[in-house]
């Protein structure tokens, strides 16, 4: 199965935080099943951008060995649903997750975006994060 990760959790590789450390091992690990979207890309170039040609290069580097799901029609209705509870960001990602029958898990570690995973009858994955940390 396949983690979908938006592009908060996707800069956590490149940023320091107290998550960075245990989420760097999950992108290690996680190989190919760590996907995004052209939405998560963009969230990371937006992350790097200010930080630098480091910030920018790592970003292009997992970028570039990161699969990215596409907008098709079914997250768009997804999204659009989502969207009377969520910003339009959030209801994209969580609509892009939800439709793709291969996605189980999301990693973020966004509060509203890890609660309407579980919502979504979707796993959380938070590396360095108590676990439910969203319930708190």
């Amino acid at each position: 199965m396949l983690i979908y990760a938006d592009g908060g959790a996707l800069a956590r590789a490149f940023v320091d935080s107290p998550e960075s450390d245990a989420w760097r091992e999950l992108v290690r690990t996680a190989g190919d099943r760590l996907v995004t979207s052209p939405l998560g890309l963009t969230e990371l170039r937006r992350v790097a951008d200010p930080l630098g040609p480091r910030a920018r290069e790592a970003a292009r580097e997992l970028a570039g060995r990161t699969t990215v799901l596409r907008f098709s029609d079914q997250a768009v209705k997804s999204a659009a649903m989502a969207s009377s509870a969520a910003p339009p960001f959030t209801a994209m990602h969580i609509g892009i997750a939800a439709s793709d029958p291969d996605v189980d898990t999301v990693a973020t570690y966004d509060l509203l975006l890890a609660r309407m995973a579980v919502i979504y009858g979707l796993a959380v994955l938070s590396p360095g994060r108590p676990d439910r940390w969203w319930e708190g």
